[in-house]
């Protein structure tokens, strides 16, 4: 397997753009096809026995072992005759008798590992908890330097946090608490002071500062494009190259570590610029990275380098690949900011919209004209329509065959939406683990709106091959708890969320295995237990077929295999 240099991956300097002979369009089909069968007499590298397979094949549903060699499937069948196919130096797995499905897809993710590292885990359940750990990190801060949380989600928290809790921290530093949905913050009155704004100062265009309703003051939450004001003040830490190199490369091994341990084996970045592909190669070259990514490019200077590059989808090989291209038109669905038809219960609030219709056709007409798909954060119904509207266009313009843009999140639809959806070919990437951890947000849409969001059950009756997709952090990235929250769609408290939704316990594997493999044409290579195919593949101690489906997410990983290595538990071969 060739491996790109940096300066090649990237793609960023004018000496790759006019050396290399390497297409996306190439390297795409080579992906597309299966490796050979096996000669007869070749021996495997590892076999798995006395299991029960779930092949998500429907060619060979159910299968009791299987064979690998040089990192793909060899052969899929009973026990006994894959034996035949063991050697002196095969290793054979005895399963005894626990479940093995295709590797898990998350086609939504945002993979730092980073912030996890660095900042201040926001993620409690008690304000004084959250205030303890801003002021341990505030103490040992210089003066007048942010201090920056991450993962909170105000609605798990015991009150609702406002900047006058975030004062009782500090008021020498600016503070800032990002929600993990990655829409909305919140501030002390430092940085309201330092970024100058004041009771007086008028809501941006695509943005909103949330007020007391009493007294019309800032009560500290601000959301969506009125955040970048707070950018651009205050000192924040700072890091040389050789130490952002390093910070970027432990996230990564970290987070990397944390899929694969989850059972996951492929990975769409949702946004990745170039520190971040930059961490990839790194932790690549340093054998650090466990699982395959795919990312879509996000940042002007980034997604300016590769088309100046003239690097587009599909470039790249079997562990690192471009996925496309990034934007985000509407607010979120976790933290009720997006963008829908009708306004949000009890209130005359429709959402935020983040681009125009022209900037989004701009947009799209720009990275389809460089080979590039698009995806495009719109969770509601009024942002997919527009989203819709500029994919319309461009093919109709300029036609493209199978071209598979997407719709990041795509929460709420109607039946309009999901014919538009299916006749333009367009992928939707709904969360899949948000009706169960997500559960108290919903009351905020209500019953029967959750009947059209996160619509998994209907992309199916469709003909949409719907994929999988967390969005962490915003959403936990645990593909069996994905399982559990599509087939129940009921949150921790058993309240159930829009029930015309649900899945069954097969249509849940399709959409987390071979349906995460079509959103980026790989389904020839990828998502089943098929000869031919990469060997990722998972084993559970449990299987969800059998378990309560209350316990799915409960069910062990016991081991996740990805191109016939070992990557989960570490340290095993």
């Amino acid at each position: 397997m060739t491996r790109l240099s940096r300066s090649e991956f990237l793609g960023l300097g004018a000496a790759f753009a006019g050396g290399t002979a390497a297409t996306a369009s190439g390297l795409q089909a080579l992906a597309q096809t299966p490796a050979p069968a096996a000669a007869p007499g070749t021996h495997a590298d590892l076999i798995v026995v006395n299991a029960r397979v779930y092949t998500v094949d429907t060619a060979q549903p159910r299968a009791e072992a299987f064979a690998v060699r040089d990192g793909r499937f060899l052969a899929v069948g009973s026990s006994a005759d894959i034996r035949n196919l063991a050697g002196p130096r095969t290793r054979v797995i005895d399963a005894e008798g626990m479940t093995v499905t295709p590797g898990f897809i998350d086609t939504h993710c945002h993979v730092s590992g980073v912030d996890e590292l660095y900042s201040v885990n926001s993620n409690v359940r008690r304000v004084r908890e959250l205030q303890a750990a801003l002021k341990e990190k505030a103490d040992r801060t210089p003066h007048g330097q942010w201090v920056e949380g991450v993962m909170f989600d105000d609605t798990k928290l015991d009150v609702p946090l406002t900047r006058r809790e975030l004062d009782e921290v500090t008021r020498d530093h600016p503070v800032v608490v990002r929600h993990r949905g990655g829409h909305t913050s919140f501030y002390n009155s430092k940085a309201f002071e330092l970024a100058g704004v004041t009771k007086d100062t008028p809501d941006p265009d695509h943005g909103r500062f949330f007020r007391d309703p009493v007294s019309n003051e800032h009560n500290g939450r601000v959301a969506e494009l009125a955040r970048n004001v707070f950018a651009k003040v205050g000192v924040r830490e700072t890091f040389t190259p050789e130490q952002q190199r390093d910070r970027g490369r432990s996230g990564m091994r970290h987070i990397s570590e944390l899929l694969t341990a989850a059972g996951l084996t492929t990975v769409h970045d949702a946004g990745a610029n170039r520190d971040r592909i930059v961490a990839y190669q790194d932790a690549r070259t340093n054998g650090e990275l466990r699982h395959r990514a795919a990312y879509l490019v996000r940042g002007a200077d980034t997604f300016a380098g590769f088309k100046a590059a003239g690097i587009h989808y599909g470039f790249g090989d079997e562990w690192l690949r471009v996925a496309g291209v990034k934007f985000a038109a509407d607010g979120s669905a976790s933290e009720r900011t997006m963008r829908m038809s009708t306004p949000y219960v009890g209130t005359d609030d429709y959402g935020i919209l983040t681009m125009t219709q022209q900037e989004i056709d701009d947009a799209v007409e720009d990275a389809w004209r460089h080979n590039f798909r698009v995806a495009i954060h719109a969770n509601g119904d009024v942002t997919i329509d527009m989203v819709l509207k500029a994919y319309e266009r461009v093919q109709q313009r300029w036609p493209r065959p199978d071209p598979r843009n997407r719709i990041e999140h795509c929460s709420l639809v109607n039946p309009d939406l999901l014919k538009r959806i299916k006749a333009a070919g367009v992928i939707p990437t709904p969360f899949w683990t948000y009706a169960h951890y997500h559960g108290e947000k919903w009351k905020e849409y209500g019953p029967e709106r959750m009947n059209w969001m996160f619509a998994h059950k209907s992309f199916l009756e469709s003909g949409i091959p719907v994929p999988g997709a967390s969005d962490y952090g915003p959403g936990p990235f645990e593909p069996l708890m994905a399982l559990q929250s599509m087939v129940t769609r009921k949150d921790f408290d058993g309240n159930v969320w829009g029930p015309r939704q649900r899945v069954t316990v097969d249509e849940a594997l399709l959409i987390g295995t071979l349906h995460g493999a079509y959103a980026l044409h790989e389904e020839h290579v990828k998502g089943t237990i098929t000869a031919g195919k990469y060997a990722d593949f998972v084993m559970l101690a449990k299987d969800p077929h059998e378990v309560n489906p209350d316990e799915i997410k409960s069910i062990t990983v016991a081991r996740t295999v990805v191109g016939g290595r070992t990557m989960y538990p570490k340290g095993e071969v």
